[in-house]
């Protein structure tokens, strides 16, 4: 992408921008001027990134099919975490290992976009960014961080429901209804009455607009957590 001709901001699509909005920059970085830029070449395009990436990714736990890096913001620079940092950032960039990948990232963000935007469903910060030579990656900010770099506790329904890999095998974050995780949410959650209708929206934007899954880290038991966090991906 020839970045010289961007004019919607990355982050909510509002035209008009050239780079991140007030309003995005707001929400997602606390008002700090952050560029839509990243200070790396793509992991294809250098050794010593490719090396960077695949350290990083070591250090990130979070579920998916899809490769997740951990960013930091140090001033007004989004930058790899260093081993012992809590990142405040999930990147992903364009998946290797799918088909049709270049626009993976764009139909991730504007699937959160339309979520959000259309169809009032809480949903976790997140924009699109680009790396040096135009090459776009989805960026979203992590809701279990504080701004103290501490973690918000935090209990997925994999857990609440009993599931592990030794008593329910390999897929034992998948093996699971909604109606199933509708019972849990009831069963563990004080305000269920209120919450079972955020997760019953869910369910149906999921369905009638994408007509398929969500990415796993919002329906895989092990991403739907007690608190009802904002979903965090949808593809």
């Amino acid at each position: 992408m020839n970045l010289d001709e961007l004019k919607y901001c990355p982050g909510t699509l509002a035209e008009g921008f050239s780079t991140y909005s007030p309003g995005c920059l707001r929400n997602m970085f606390g008002g700090k001027k952050v560029s839509h830029v990243l200070p790396y070449l793509p992991p294809q395009q250098s050794e010593e990134v490719s090396a960077q990436f695949m350290e990083n990714r070591k250090r990130i736990s979070i579920s998916g099919v899809q490769e997740k890096l951990s960013l930091v913001l140090e001033k007004n620079l989004l930058r790899l975490t260093n081993e012992g940092e809590q990142g405040s950032f999930i990147l992903k960039p364009i998946p290797r290992d799918l088909k049709k990948v270049d626009q993976v990232p764009a139909n991730e963000h504007l699937t959160m976009q339309v979520a959000r935007q259309v169809y009032g469903i809480q949903t976790a910060e997140n924009a699109m960014i680009f790396f040096k030579d135009g090459s776009p990656a989805y960026i979203t900010k992590r809701f279990d961080v504080r701004e103290n770099g501490g973690k918000w506790g935090a209990e997925d329904f994999a857990s609440l429901a009993g599931k592990t890999r030794d008593n329910a095998g390999a897929n034992f974050k998948y093996n699971y209804s909604y109606e199933e995780i509708g019972g849990l949410i009831k069963q563990y959650v004080p305000a269920w009455r209120v919450e079972i209708e955020k997760y019953f929206s869910l369910v149906v934007f999921n369905f009638f607009v994408l007509q398929r899954r969500c990415a796993p880290e919002e329906f895989l038991l092990a991403g739907i957590v007690k608190r009802r966090l904002p979903a965090q991906s949808c593809l």
